[in-house]
């Protein structure tokens, strides 16, 4: 069953003191596009995270948010870069004696300057918070999953609907197909013999030369063959529960193409008519396409 490129999933867990949140986001793109933002401290996992969802989902643009919350304050880890404070401290001190400053830097001045005091997030034991983060990574993408095999079972039934009347525009078509050169001869005909006006005998020869030169150039039959073809493959593939969008995108823009032929060759008003729903729709199903995996 086909599935739908556009979707959400969330997963929240809590273990080990700690709360981690995962949350994908998924929208329509040509190729497999994962994007992970998470906090600076968490970087090492970030391959894996991709590779967890990758393994899961083919196709997309897939941005995934990790947020990690420890559950007590004594995991923070406070460093102090004091190689850093002492080259400042003394850069200031000479500073102020060159420009013969008394002022020289306090200790909680020294402490807000950049790179001198920092406080983060203490990872206590990399592996098992590793752990944490992917499988609360799977569950997230299997959520995501899920909802996209639920809007892709929603797509499948659209298809199907939308395929069944582009069918019946073609079969009305085909049946109005053998009508367009009987009249057509009835027009030429006519036209030939007011042309004439009784002045001479009308060349029954030559006339169903030129229907016959009219019948070859609009025949549609080699079109509607492989438009009953692309039908018949377009139902097969829908079903296919491999990523299946770019081979139903392809599929319909050989489906256009036959429809436009068609178009091209009706010398009659209804056909062209019948032409355009038949375009309309088609656009409609390649709309919709786009959102397949």
């Amino acid at each position: 069953m086909i599935k739908s490129m556009t979707g959400y999933g969330r997963a929240d867990v809590q273990q080990g003191g700690y709360r981690v949140l995962v949350e994908i986001k998924a929208v329509n793109h040509r190729y497999a596009e994962i994007v992970v933002r998470l906090p600076r401290e968490y970087l090492q996992f970030e391959d894996l995270m991709k590779k967890t969802v990758n393994e899961r989902i083919s196709r997309g643009r897939l941005d995934v948010f990790l947020t990690v919350e420890r559950m007590s304050s004594d995991r923070r880890a406070v460093t102090v870069d004091e190689e850093l404070a002492v080259q400042i401290k003394a850069a200031a001190d000479g500073l102020a004696q060159r420009l013969g400053m008394n002022e020289t830097l306090q200790l909680e001045q020294l402490l807000k300057h950049p790179g001198v005091l920092s406080v983060a997030e203490a990872v206590e034991n990399a592996e098992e918070l590793g752990n944490l983060l992917l499988g609360c990574t799977a569950q997230a993408a299997d959520n995501l999953l899920e909802m996209r095999q639920r809007e892709g079972e929603r797509l499948h039934h659209d298809f199907l609907s939308r395929l069944a009347k582009l069918r019946a525009l073609v079969q009305r078509i085909e049946e109005r197909s053998p009508a367009v050169v009987a009249e057509y001869r009835e027009r030429l005909e006519k036209r030939l013999r007011d042309l004439l006006d009784g002045q001479s005998t009308l060349d029954e020869g030559r006339l169903l030369t030129e229907v016959a030169i009219l019948a070859d150039r609009a025949s549609i039959a080699e079109e509607l063959v492989r438009l009953a073809s692309h039908f018949e493959q377009f139902l097969h593939i829908v079903e296919d529960p491999e990523p299946v969008g770019r081979k139903l995108d392809f599929l319909v823009q050989e489906m256009n193409r036959e429809v436009n032929t068609i178009g091209s060759k009706a010398n009659d008003l209804q056909t062209a008519q019948l032409v355009v729903e038949a375009k309309s729709l088609l656009e409609q199903i390649r709309e919709q396409v786009q959102n397949v995996e």
